[in-house]
């Protein structure tokens, strides 16, 4: 397969792309640690686990949902254990899970508000519905073929 590279207005829309989720996730991080003392990565891992019913997941699955590897999981969940914000615990059959404290929900439950009126300012409100539509399918998009793309765990 022959490999292209990217045009001019494919260049423009990669790099234009590309500075935004640099900064973005930059300013985003820059309001979790100074509102709430948690990282991005702490949480995106509590909104993952808070989604489920039980609190929980699989170790296996909540690194694939996440598109972590393992040892960056890993790291960052010991992180999140010693704050006591998460804990593992270990199945009859051998499966690792992650279960969201109760001091993990409550960071959660303070960090939301304040993260979801940050989120809605810096990236809903300058956009029109149409827009906003269109955004939630080019992600929807992105992520699909990111994830037809995956390459198998090894």
């Amino acid at each position: 397969m022959e490999e292209r590279g990217l045009d001019d207005r494919e260049l423009h829309a990669w790099r234009s792309f590309f500075r935004m989720q640099e900064v973005l996730r930059g300013r985003i991080e820059q309001q979790l640690q100074a509102a709430n003392g948690l990282s991005n990565a702490d949480y995106t891992v509590l909104v993952a686990l808070a989604d489920d019913p039980a609190g929980r997941a699989r170790l296996v699955e909540l690194g694939r949902f996440l598109g972590w590897e393992k040892s960056r999981l890993h790291h960052q969940l010991t992180r999140m254990c010693k704050r006591g914000l998460v804990r593992r615990e270990s199945a009859a059959t051998r499966a690792m899970f992650v279960v969201l404290t109760p001091e993990g929900r409550d960071a959660l439950e303070k960090a939301a508000p304040c993260h979801a009126a940050h989120v809605r300012r810096l990236t809903i409100d300058p956009l029109t519905d149409e827009q906003i539509d269109q955004l939630a399918e080019i992600s929807t998009a992105i992520l699909a073929n990111l994830e037809a793309d995956q390459q198998p765990s090894r």
